[in-house]
Formats: structure tokens, sequence, C-alpha cells
């Protein structure tokens, strides 16, 4: 089962799932971001079902399960400001449901969390066992304590009645069927750059993030699926770029010339992000193989499909 399975990554994930050979994928969504074009591929696969479900409600279906993948949330910014009861609430009560149901069906539970936990990080790159610098009150809280209490639920459920559990820590992930207008830095670019529009950077742009494109990061979710790693471990491109640097490379991927504009940095931004994935590296096996170079031109040309 895969929660959120019509999202950006839910959807790559069920395409791996089903190519890996698997017997059967369910993917759950109540598609309040997710599409059923980014199952289209899937849904002619006799192996595929789709349930239209909100994981805020209890999960109840038939037959054995194996794993539940829980990837249900609403994660880009201009989700924060429209969706925040129902991000607080998929991160509590719909992570309770996804245990609930793994304990019943004794299968393992994955949990996808995010770097979002560390906040704005005063250690740096960032590694598991580091607590964060977080501000539980601000205008990001939202998402990023719904994905803190969701790994004290996961690792509850671990403890107190002995689900086994995964938890993943997701860094900036980009490729093909993300949302357009969803707010998030890779596509908010490559949009404005196909549009021929200047490209918007906040702050002055120093601050850094890094990009791991999405077939890497199924990968590395499948194997810490596959492992008995209980704690959480970081997935994502430990290559670190400044947003300025992004955009000059969006602009020269896409051939825009529309340059640049700057404004106030938003309240709560991080001012940098950086995997350390030694536990991925040395538990899993796993590192990212595809570089920014092949994967930004892929991502644009689903964009320029989309425009």
């Amino acid at each position: 089962m895969v929660l959120g399975g019509a999202g950006f990554l839910g959807s790559h994930l069920c395409e791996r799932l089903l190519a890996d050979g698997a017997e059967s994928v369910l993917a759950v969504d109540n598609l309040v971001t997710g599409s059923l074009k980014n199952l289209e591929g899937l849904q002619r696969d006799a192996r595929f079902d789709l349930l239209q479900h909100d994981v805020c409600l209890p999960l109840v279906v038939a037959g054995p399960v194996d794993y539940v993948f829980n990837l249900a949330s609403p994660a880009s910014p201009k989700d924060f400001e429209v969706l925040w009861l129902e991000i607080m609430r998929v991160g509590s009560l719909g992570t309770q449901h996804a245990l609930e149901l793994a304990e019943v069906k004794q299968a393992v539970m994955l949990q996808a969390s995010t770097s979002e936990i560390y906040g704005d990080p005063l250690v740096h790159p960032q590694v598991e066992s580091y607590f964060g610098n977080v501000d539980s009150t601000g205008p990001r809280a939202i998402y990023d304590e719904a994905k803190r209490y969701g790994e004290a639920l996961v690792q509850a459920f671990r403890r107190k009645r002995g689900v086994a559990t995964r938890i993943v820590r997701i860094f900036n992930t980009y490729g093909p069927r993300m949302r357009l207008d969803d707010g998030r830095v890779v596509p908010e670019l490559v949009g404005r750059a196909l549009r021929g529009e200047p490209l918007t950077l906040y702050g002055d742009g120093s601050q850094t993030r890094s990009f791991c494109f999405v077939d890497d990061l199924i990968d590395g979710i499948l194997k810490l699926a596959l492992s008995t790693e209980q704690g959480p471990v970081n997935v994502g491109n430990p290559r670190e770029q400044t947003i300025r640097e992004f955009a000059e490379a969006v602009l020269r991927a896409t051939g825009g010339t529309s340059g640049l504009v700057f404004r106030p940095l938003p309240p709560g931004d991080p001012k940098q992000r950086r995997p350390d994935i030694t536990r991925a590296r040395t538990l899993l096996g796993w590192e990212p193989k595809v570089t920014l170079e092949e994967g930004l031109p892929r991502t644009i040309e689903y964009f320029r499909g989309l425009l």
C-alpha cells in the first residue's frame, strides 16, 4: 500500500514497485493534491489498484499487506497556507491509521519524514542525531511539527506495540510529476524560465539546497524498506549549491534570458540544507547516481509539456 500514491513521490514509488515485480500495489489517495494523471500509465496494469480515501479516516482493506508506505501529506509552501489543518491531521491521524493497519496486517510501515524536522540548522551537514533548530510557532511549523509528531508516533508504535517501522528523512527532491504551481523552488524557477518571466530569488540567493532526482530517492526508500534499520535515515543528494547557482543552471538548461529578481526572505526559510548520508551509504549501500546535469533536463521537458 502506498498512501499518497497519486502524488509526485507516491506515483513514482508505485511505478517502481510494479517494475520490481510486486504482486500487487494499492495506491490510497484522496486527490487533494495528488492527480489521476500521475497514474495514467499504471492503471492499465492488472496488479495496480487505486482506493480514493482520506487516510485521516480509519483504513480497512481485505487480504494480506506486506508494506505500508506513508507518503500522504501536502508538502508545498502554498499548501501550508490553504491546507494547514489537513496537513496537521494527516501527519497525526493519518500516520496513526497507517500504523494501526500495519499492526493488524503485521506489515512493515515506512514513514516519509523530511529534512524540515531539522528546522534552520546550526549543524551542517545535517546528521540524523541532530535534534534541530526548530521554530514550533512560525508559518512553516504546520508541516514541520506534523512530521516531527509523525516520527514520534512511529517510534512509539515500534516500542510499545512491536510494529516494524522505518523512517526516511527526505531532502529536496525534484523530477517529473511535480505540480507546476506548488511553490517549491524547482517548479517555481523552471516554470518562470519557460514562460520567459524573471526568476524570483529570496534574500540574496545565497541560501543553499541539495537537490536529489526522484529516481534516486525512490531507490533509497526501497532499500530502507527492505532493510532492518529502525532509526531515521537521511536520503538526499549531498551536492550543495546556492539557490542563485541553481537559478542560473535553470536559465542555462532552458535557454532562458529573463534574468533574476530579488525579494525579501520569507520568515523561517532555512538558510542551508545538505544531508549527511553516511548512514544511507553504510547501512543501505545507497547514494545518488543522477547528476543535476542529467536530471534537470528531464524535469524541464516534463514542465514544458504541461505548459
